[in-house]
């Protein structure tokens, strides 16, 4: 789907019955909006409904849109000079994506589930940074947290070994439903195998191998296709962490 052809799911709704169930409003950039802060942004954005493998923005669009992830998941590419794409991280509700400082977006943003997304215009958002401070003292806040996350990554990469990587990965994914107020039994996981491999620096046979070896020690099961449920997150969280040793 063209990221274009979004707007043909635009629709309008009251601020209060749209924010209700926007992750933004337990992570995200409006968390900290009162009631007549959330109508004015309302105002001021487009609610878009997109199916799952939808393209949000390319790699080299204009950067001129900045989205909320109300509900989905996405995950975020960037091209490699070898022609190779390199998945680069992923994004939950509440997140924002495309708020850049350069005048292209450096990635693909591509919706791995059905989601719901609230649209602004760059413009737009720099005038409600600037009528409500509280927005934009919660949007430093939420790129420390992106750079906060990205620095644990790096350290996943370049220092933990291959199960050790999945497992902080599989932690990763219980943290982000914890940070939205949630912990379920069971995690959604629309992410491929390839997906995850090419996101830790691993091949899709090691990444295989592990959720292997974690279903035999009874760390993990999957209990239908693109859900994972965490058994033993004590475990997980050990080798994660390289506090505990697996022999």
């Amino acid at each position: 789907m063209n990221p274009l052809d979004a707007t043909r799911h635009t629709h309008t709704a009251r601020a209060d019955e749209v924010c209700a169930t926007c992750g933004s409003r337990v992570a995200g950039l409006c968390k900290a909006m009162d009631a007549a802060a959330l109508d004015d942004i309302s105002g001021e954005s487009d609610r878009l409904t997109m199916p799952a493998r939808s393209l949000v923005f390319r790699e080299g669009d204009t950067a001129n849109r900045v989205f909320s992830i109300m509900s989905g998941i996405a995950k975020l590419t960037r091209l490699l000079p070898d022609g190779k794409q390199q998945v680069v991280g992923f994004r939950f509700p509440g997140d924002i994506i495309g708020y850049t400082n350069r005048q292209e977006y450096p990635f693909d943003a591509e919706l791995l589930t059905n989601a719901q997304l609230c649209r602004l215009d760059r413009p737009k958002l720099d005038k409600l940074l600037t009528r409500y401070p509280s927005m934009e003292h919660r949007l430093l806040d939420l790129c420390m947290q992106e750079l906060t996350t990205t620095q644990e990554q790096l350290v996943t990469v370049g220092r933990r070994p291959a199960e050790a990587r999945v497992a902080a990965f599989l932690v990763s994914l219980l943290d982000a439903r914890r940070l939205r107020g949630d912990a379920p039994r069971v995690l959604e996981m629309p992410m491929t195998r390839a997906d995850i491999a090419d996101f830790l620096g691993l091949t899709l046979e090691t990444v295989s191998r592990s959720f292997t070896a974690f279903r035999k020690r009874g760390w993990l099961q999957e209990p239908e296709h693109m859900k994972v449920e965490l058994l033993d997150l004590e475990a997980l969280s050990g080798l994660a962490d390289g506090t505990s040793d697996v022999d």
